[in-house]
């Protein structure tokens, strides 16, 4: 079986749901606590064997590629200043020369379409996909433990997690046929249903394992729900030719793309910290003892 060796992370949007901080920012360049929302997802990516991530940018997105480049002087400036341990923390992050690409999205045509700019880049092998909104804390990470599903199962596979019933009309929801354990078999999807249509609480966290063909669907993938081309739909269509399986994955995950989201994920790894996590605890506790 053809192991997953690349990675697409659709960057183009425009994070108007925290405006006015993503007016000049990329979104994905928001800190969590200490490293911006998109290193956290690049870590998932490389727990889990990924050797190339393809970016798909839009326009103002350059943050993003210079964040994974070098900064030489401000290394030159902490080694001059005998501050090694950080610059052996920036060291660490830079990527193997060769190992990102970046392609842009010219226009706001949808998640689909996005996914689809990176077909030339990605080939005809299978491939993940990464939500850089949703940031997941788990051990091992979401994209490690789907991993493992697909070397199993082969075919597509999607992370999924349960919602309140409630709550089912917000997401994507899929539809399981079986179920054994933590892995299910599945006969379908539905986007943002109805509490008593809903087939299931388990929503769709926003990371997939994808077979190459969805790239030939999605080419001709009518518009869908707000006028763009969506990936559920190309998905459901490919859907009835192979294998899909779900992972209700073991952890947590916080939707960076609202501010209640962030502030959430902001908390979360501050608390979390090895290092800060005493005194990050230190300043919440205060904070709301003062309100």
């Amino acid at each position: 079986m053809t192991k997953i060796r690349k990675a697409v992370l659709p960057v183009a949007g425009l994070g108007t749901r925290v405006l006015p901080a993503t007016k000049s920012i990329p979104k994905e360049m928001l800190p969590v606590f200490d490293r911006p929302a998109i290193q956290y997802v690049v870590e998932e990516a490389r727990e889990a064997g990924i050797e190339h991530i393809v970016f798909v940018t839009g326009r103002n997105k350059s943050a993003i590629e210079d964040y994974f480049d070098r900064a030489y002087e401000l290394e030159d400036t902490l080694r001059l200043k005998g501050k090694i341990d950080l610059l052996n923390t920036l060291e660490a992050e830079v990527p193997e020369a060769g190992s990102m690409s970046f392609v842009r999205q010219q226009s706001p045509l949808g998640l689909g379409h996005a996914v689809w700019c990176a077909r030339e880049l990605v080939g005809k092998e299978p491939f993940a996909v990464l939500l850089p909104d949703v940031i997941v804390r788990a051990k091992p990470g979401c994209l490690a433990q789907m991993a493992e599903v697909y070397a199993r199962e082969g075919g597509n596979v999607i992370a999924v997690e349960q919602v309140p019933e409630d709550k089912v009309s917000s997401y994507g929801i899929i539809d399981p046929e079986s179920r054994d354990g933590r892995v299910m078999k599945m006969r379908g999807m539905v986007e943002k249903p109805s509490r008593e249509t809903a087939p299931s609480n388990l929503s769709i966290t926003g990371r997939y394992i994808l077979q190459p063909e969805i790239f030939g669907l999605l080419e001709n993938q009518a518009k869908g729900a707000g006028g763009e081309i969506q990936l559920t739909d190309a998905m459901a269509t490919l859907m009835t030719r192979q294998h899909f399986h779900a992972i209700e994955y073991e952890g947590e995950s916080y939707d960076c793309g609202n501010k209640a989201g962030y502030l959430r994920a902001f908390v979360r790894f501050a608390l979390d910290h090895e290092e800060e996590g005493p005194n990050a605890r230190a300043v919440v506790e205060q904070v709301l003892k003062d309100r």
